[in-house]
């Protein structure tokens, strides 16, 4: 698991890019349905988002990561030091790709939007007492790596089963 401190700063990273960036993903969604006081993912009028190489590099590790842990997880035998280790390495990659990003301000506000689901995701797998919630945590980040391939274009992007 990240240090307090690491895991405060990606956090504090975190809230101030979505404080900043919630105004332009809403500006977005001037056009949608959806509650005007929430940030909503959207296509970039109906493109997907540029990518650069370091988010890419850290959704792909995501992916691989939660990839190579499906069998303990659907079959229930992934143990609490498993889902510990997955959680240590998304916060690792979420940290990695924030430190690093170069995108405009309004993909910056989506992707910021699905690197909340992934923290949430490893939170709940390593703060959880029990399985069946470590499992919707790792749910939780594979929904937001199959978001992440409908919004941002991410060449040969596959999402898990």
């Amino acid at each position: 698991m990240l240090s307090f401190k690491k895991q405060l700063l990606a956090t504090a990273v975190l809230v101030a890019c979505l404080s900043t960036g919630a105004q332009a993903a809403m500006d977005h969604e001037h056009h949608s349905h959806h509650d005007k006081g929430t940030a909503q993912l959207a296509l970039n009028n109906g493109k997907k988002w540029a990518t650069d190489d370091n988010l890419r590099q850290g959704m792909g590790r995501i992916r691989d990561a939660l990839a190579a842990e499906l069998p303990a997880i659907h079959s229930s035998t992934a143990s609490a030091e498993q889902y510990h280790a997955l959680a240590k390495k998304v916060h690792e990659q979420v940290e990695f790709m924030v430190k690093t990003c170069k995108l405009d301000k309004d993909a910056d506000a989506m992707i910021h939007l699905i690197l909340a689901e992934l923290i949430a995701g490893a939170d709940a797998m390593a703060e959880q007492k029990d399985n069946h919630a470590r499992h919707l945590g790792a749910e939780k980040i594979a929904h937001a790596l199959d978001d992440y391939g409908t919004y941002f274009d991410h060449p040969d992007w596959h999402g898990v089963k």
